[in-house]
C-alpha cells in the first residue's frame, strides 16, 4: 500500500476503497521498513472502514500485525453514529499493562543481593504458561475483584492505601459487570490471579541509566543509578476467555461476509451485546489491575526478606500503572463539536498532558501522566510523560513497547536458551525463567529497536522522555 510522507515521522495512508477515513502511521523510515513487511497497513485500512470511525485510523511506531486491529493500533468511534466496539480492537489480553515501582536504593547498594533478590522474586511470584496463583480465591471473591478492582485486595492488606492513586482509573474501571461472563472465564481467572503468565510478560529489576528531564524526574522521585522494578502482565486467562466468548457471540449477530476481515467482528457500542462486552471488558481490566497489585505486594515482601528492611523505608512506591489493551469512553472535539467516542487502544498507551481534565483527581494533574514503554527482554525500557500534542495527533495515545519483528516460532528455530542467557549475562542481566521456550520466544532480536520507537514518540511530543531504565535482573514465564 502506498503511503504519503507528511513529515519525517508522520505518514498517511490515503482513504481508498471502503475506507471512511485516512490511515496515519507514526514512524521513522527505519521502522516503516519493518511495518511494511507484514499485514499492518492492510489491517489499518480495514479499521478505517469500520462504522462510526472519526478522524483517522492510527498506527504507532511499534505497530505490527495482530488479530483484527494491528497491535499498536488506535481508533475512535462516535457512539452517536452507531460507532462500534470490537474485541479485536482491544485484544485478547484485556488491560495488559505495565507498572513501575521506585526504590531509594542505588545499584551499588543491591549489587551483591541481585541474584538472591531475583531468585526470591521468581519463587514468590508464579510465572509461566498456565501458572496458578498462590492464593486460591473463591468464585465470589473473584467476582468482587472483577467489580471493584484493587480496592478489594488493598482492604485485605495487599498493598498500601495510597497505591490506587498511582494507577490508571485508580485501579477500578466503572461500569464493570460479571453478569455476562462465562463460568469458564471465571474459573480460569480464579486460579490465575496473582501470577505473571508467559509470552512477553515479565518482572524486571532495573537501574535508571539516564535522566532526560531533571525537573519531571525529581517530581517522580527518579534519579540516575536508582533501582526500579517493572511489572508487565495483564488479565491472564480471564480476559482471554472473555474476548473469545464475545467474538463467538458477535459472529452470530453480524454479517461476516460484509466485513473486510472476520477478525474485525464488532457491534454498535450502544447495542445490548456492545454494552455486555464493554462491561465484561471493564471487569477483566479490574482483574488485571488487581493482578499487578498482588504481584506488587509480593515484590515488596521479597525486598523486605532479602534486604531485611521495611518496604516503606525502601520507598517501594508505585510511580504509575498504565493499561495498553482497552476501549474507553472519552470526549474529544471533532470538527469543532464535542463528541463521545469509544477510543480503542490496542498495544497503545494513554498519554495525558498536565491539567488534562481526566487527571483532575490525580496527584499528577500539575505534571502530566507518566507513560511507560517497556523494551524487550534484555533491552532498555523508558519512562515518559504525557505530551500536549497527543490530543490532536493520537487521541491522547502513544506506543506501548518495542513491537515484534519475528514470530515466536521463527525465534525458536533461530536461537537457543543458552545463547540468550549468555548474551544477557554478558550485559550483567541475571535471568530466571520457568520455560526455555519462553526465553527464546522473547529474544531481544525478535523485537523492534525500542530506542527508535521512543524517539518517534518524543519527537512528535505525543509523550516526552523522562528516563531510560536498563534491566539488571529478569523474571520470565
Amino acid at each position: 500500500m502506498e503511503l504519503e510522507k507528511i513529515s519525517d515521522y508522520i505518514w498517511k495512508l490515503p482513504k481508498q476503497g471502503n475506507m471512511k477515513v485516512d490511515g496515519i502511521v507514526f514512524s521513522s523510515e527505519k521502522l516503516l521498513e519493518i511495518i511494511s513487511k507484514d499485514r499492518t497497513l492492510w489491517q489499518l485500512s480495514n479499521v478505517a472502514s469500520l462504522q462510526g470511525i472519526v478522524k483517522n485510523a492510527i498506527a504507532m511506531p511499534d505497530a505490527h500485525e495482530g488479530y483484527g486491529f494491528p497491535i499498536g493500533g488506535v481508533a475512535a468511534f462516535d457512539i452517536e453514529e452507531e460507532g462500534i466496539i470490537s474485541p479485536g480492537g482491544v485484544g485478547f489480553d484485556i488491560n495488559c499493562g505495565v507498572r513501575l515501582l521506585r526504590t531509594n536504593l542505588s545499584y551499588e547498594e543491591i549489587e551483591k543481593h541481585k541474584v538472591k533478590l531475583v531468585d526470591t522474586l521468581f519463587k514468590n511470584i508464579p510465572s509461566g504458561l498456565g501458572s496458578k496463583a498462590k492464593i486460591k480465591f473463591t468464585k465470589s471473591e473473584l467476582e468482587e475483584i472483577a467489580m471493584k478492582g484493587v480496592d478489594y485486595v488493598i482492604k485485605q492488606g495487599f498493598g498500601w492505601k495510597h497505591d490506587k492513586e498511582y494507577i490508571e482509573e485508580k485501579g477500578s474501571m466503572k461500569n464493570a459487570s460479571v453478569s455476562y461472563i462465562s463460568e469458564k472465564a471465571k474459573e480460569r481467572g480464579r486460579v490465575q490471579i496473582g501470577s505473571l503468565g508467559s509470552g512477553n510478560h515479565f518482572l524486571e529489576l532495573q537501574v535508571v541509566e539516564k535522566v532526560f528531564n531533571e525537573e519531571v524526574a525529581k517530581a517522580l522521585g527518579i534519579f540516575e543509578g536508582q533501582v526500579t522494578v517493572m511489572i508487565h502482565t495483564g488479565s491472564r486467562g480471564f480476559g482471554h476467555q472473555i474476548a473469545s466468548d464475545f467474538l463467538k457471540l458477535m459472529e452470530k449477530h453480524v454479517d461476516i461476509a460484509s466485513l473486510p476481515d472476520r477478525e474485525l467482528v464488532s457491534v454498535s457500542f450502544l447495542s445490548e451485546i456492545g454494552q455486555q462486552y464493554y462491561q465484561s471488558m471493564n471487569a477483566a481490566a479490574n482483574f488485571a489491575f488487581t493482578n499487578r497489585q498482588l504481584i506488587t505486594h509480593w515484590v515488596r515482601e521479597s525486598f523486605e526478606s532479602v534486604l531485611d528492611q521495611d518496604a516503606k523505608a525502601l520507598d517501594l512506591n508505585i510511580i504509575y500503572d498504565v493499561t495498553h489493551n482497552m476501549a474507553k469512553l472519552e470526549t474529544y472535539s471533532i470538527q469543532g463539536e464535542k463528541k463521545k467516542l469509544v477510543v480503542h487502544r490496542k498495544g497503545a498507551t494513554r498519554s495525558l498532558y498536565k491539567h488534562h481534565p481526566l487527571l483532575k483527581d490525580s496527584p499528577y494533574y500539575n505534571l502530566g501522566q507518566p507513560v511507560l514503554i517497556p523494551g524487550s527482554m534484555g533491552t532498555a525500557s523508558y519512562l515518559l510523560i504525557g505530551g500536549k500534542k497527543a490530543e490532536d495527533l493520537s487521541f491522547n495515545s502513544t506506543a506501548h513497547g518495542a513491537g515484534r519483528v519475528m514470530s515466536r516460532s521463527k525465534a525458536i528455530k533461530t536461537w537457543s536458551k543458552h545463547q540468550i542467557e549468555s548474551e544477557l549475562k554478558q550485559k550483567g542481566i541475571y535471568l530466571r525463567s520457568s520455560s526455555w521456550r519462553g526465553v527464546v520466544e522473547e529474544a531481544p532480536q525478535a523485537y523492534k529497536d525500542v530506542d527508535e520507537v521512543v524517539k518517534v514518540s518524543d519527537t512528535l511530543q505525543i509523550a516526552t522522555l523522562v528516563a531510560k531504565l536498563k534491566p539488571i535482573g529478569v523474571v520470565k514465564g
